[in-house]
């Protein structure tokens, strides 16, 4: 698999590996081609890695893709930097540059169950999305450039609902469930750096009592309730992840966007540099 420039997905790499006390570099991994069976999600082949002094826990991946690769305009340069905090945050920072005007919308595709590994079901969480509209799309899933309300339908989750409340009323649609993207309102919260984060979600497990907070600097956020699983894909132990076994909440820009002039624009041009931002903040209600 090549990489894709409007959606890279990124190995989560295990937190238990960086102490806090520490402060280790983070390393930066130059990555040649990203493929689905390298690094267990899209990865790929590491060549050497590079040491980067950042006063912070986490790791930097670099990704230069050339020009016409997968058909795209000019040679795209990338850098993805996850760091983790003493206060359970996990942030995501994007950076691309390019020589040639070329579409860029990158995001971020782990999977979460808050109720803990061999848990086999996310329907019971709780899901709150900051978000009023949601793009309309057809029956392949590709917008129509309508931006149409949540109200009244399955998608409005701008109070807390339950994720498996509603989900078989979308089982006969395209998405087999919910994949969906929503058009975040812009209620701003200024996070370390300046910049202005937005609420874009809230999921709580009622069994444990785990919360899971998603903020981010994009306009939108996919929400997938894993429908596709199907047990082929195991985990730790051996543990089969079945459907709907977690879910994901990508943050980025409205789908087809470079084909819907309506929508924020995702075209990056030379001199310009790509930024974005999503934090995962974990706690306990």
């Amino acid at each position: 698999m090549k990489f894709p420039r409007i959606l890279l997905s990124l190995v989560l790499l295990s937190a238990t590996s960086l102490s806090a006390a520490s402060r280790p570099n983070v390393i930066t991994l130059l990555v040649d081609d990203l493929g689905y069976r390298d690094l267990g999600c899209y990865g790929g082949p590491v060549k050497t890695p590079v040491l980067d002094k950042l006063a912070a826990e986490g790791v930097r991946f670099t990704y230069v893709s050339p020009a016409g690769e997968e058909g795209y305009p000019g040679t795209l340069t990338n850098a993805v930097t996850y760091l983790l905090n003493d206060q359970d945050e996990l942030s995501i920072e994007y950076e691309s540059t390019c020589d040639a005007a070329t579409p860029v919308n990158l995001t971020h595709h782990s999977y979460f169950n808050l109720a803990g590994h061999g848990a086999h079901t996310v329907l019971h969480h709780v899901l709150e999305v900051d978000a009023g509209l949601y793009p309309a799309t057809d029956d392949t899933l590709i917008p129509t450039g309508e931006l149409a309300s949540v109200a009244g339908t399955p998608l409005d989750f701008t109070t807390p609902r339950v994720i498996g409340e509603r989900v078989s009323a979308l089982d006969d649609t395209a998405a087999l469930g919910y994949d969906h993207n929503f058009v975040l309102n812009r209620d701003v919260v200024a996070d370390a750096a300046g910049r202005a984060l937005v609420l874009a979600a809230e999921v709580f497990d009622p069994g444990s009592g785990r919360v899971l907070e998603v903020l981010t600097t994009e306009p939108g956020v996919q929400f997938y309730s894993g429908n596709f699983l199907d047990g082929t894909i195991t985990g730790k132990n051996g543990e089969p992840y079945e459907s709907r076994s977690g879910f994901c909440l990508e943050t980025q820009h409205y789908p087809d966007s470079p084909n819907q002039r309506s929508f924020p624009s995702t075209i990056l041009r030379p001199g310009e540099t790509y930024h974005s931002r999503t934090e995962f903040r974990f706690s306990i209600r």
